[in-house]
């Protein structure tokens, strides 16, 4: 599929952009050209020092902002295929800093986009969010507005030979700033901060998201927008898989937080179309042949009413499928050590000044 294409990666030194280019770099070694673009000059000389130019030939950093449509254009030059997975993606961040979000997740979006036509590129894959759908928070109305802004992309191209679809997924497994290397961080004290006993999120692997990105690209029609079956965890079965015997302090969900995330609307259903792995939300309105669509990929459609959310999933992980993923997934070295966290809640409690040095150092002496 890859073999002789020239591809461009916006955000390609996140946690997706590493692993997507490790994917591809073993899978398909013929590629003519892989371009890395970001704006973070220190993460592209460390992923050079992994994916060198010496050894991969074909692979190219270029620095840059999807803001900046000049350097964007001229990163694109030759380009066959593009993946979007650049955004600002940090909730609290993009609630503090409301037009950055903005300029990074819809203008950007618009830039890529642009570009693209502009261009020649063949195929355009841009990775959204669950925060997308039904969103409270402004993270998850600028990407819904990047998702429809990529959809609606196909509106416009003219006699371009050019499709654009959306991936969107939930929670990426150990990825920078997510619930499960902040928990591993603080297992030591005893104490894990939970936002609310209650919340629940989809999780989803790199190698899935990554997996999940290719199948778009060879079955894509443009319009798309897939959304794999994945399964849900409970906030308190991730924090009793990391630390069993740590104490769960209840701090409150964080504005713009919700207790489940959805994936799939009521409303989106009435669009959506089950294709086994992973469901298809096809674009309204719009002159798509569905029903063709749906044979080719022994297809069906959702029942009325559906909807699909991390509370209400079938699939569920447990305590030790976390951990099992945690060791396979995060940290090879990870293992479960009961009791390994009683120092830390000690260090805790001598801090809160409730026992005395000296009683600590005759429990240290102890283990």
């Amino acid at each position: 599929m890859l073999s002789g294409k020239s591809l461009l990666i916006t955000g390609g030194t996140g946690s997706f952009g590493r692993k997507f280019v490790e994917t591809v770099l073993s899978r398909y070694p013929k590629i003519r050209r892989l371009v890395v673009f970001s704006r973070d000059e220190l993460k592209q000389y460390e992923m050079g020092q992994v994916f060198s130019t010496t050894k991969y030939p074909q692979m190219r950093y270029f620095v840059g902002d999807v803001r900046d449509r000049e350097r964007l254009n001229r990163a694109m030059e030759e380009i066959d295929i593009v993946i979007h997975a650049a955004a600002m993606k940090q909730v609290p961040a993009c609630e503090y800093n409301p037009f950055e979000a903005i300029k990074t997740n819809i203008l950007g979006a618009q830039n890529v986009i642009d570009c693209c036509l502009e261009r020649g590129v063949q195929k355009v894959v841009a990775l959204s969010t669950d925060k997308a759908a039904a969103p409270i928070n402004l993270y998850g109305a600028t990407k819904l507005c990047s998702d429809r802004l990529f959809i609606s992309a196909n509106n416009i191209k003219g006699r371009r030979d050019i499709k654009f679809s959306v991936v969107r997924y939930g929670n990426v497994m150990g990825s920078r700033g997510s619930v499960i290397p902040f928990f591993m961080s603080l297992r030591k004290s005893g104490v894990l901060p939970i936002t609310d006993e209650r919340m629940t999120r989809f999780n989803i692997t790199l190698e899935e998201g990554v997996d999940l990105v290719l199948y778009a690209l060879t079955h894509m029609w443009g319009g798309e927008l897939y959304v794999p079956k994945i399964p849900s965890y409970r906030i308190t079965d991730v924090a009793t898989a990391i630390a069993p015997d740590a104490r769960h302090d209840m701090v409150g969900i964080r504005p713009g937080e919700k207790l489940h995330e959805e994936m799939i609307t009521e409303t989106d259903s009435l669009n959506t179309i089950d294709c086994d792995k992973h469901y298809v939300i096809v674009p309204s309105g719009s002159s798509w042949d569905v029903d063709r669509y749906m044979e080719t990929f022994l297809a069906k459609k959702v029942p009325l009413g559906f909807h699909y959310s991390s509370g209400t999933n079938s699939d569920w992980l447990t305590v030790e499928q976390i951990r099992d993923l945690i060791t396979t997934h995060v940290d090879p070295s990870f293992a479960v050590a009961y009791g390994a966290t009683a120092r830390g809640k000690r260090q805790l409690t001598m801090r809160q000044g409730m026992v005395s040095a000296e009683e600590m150092t005759i429990e240290a002496t102890k283990e």
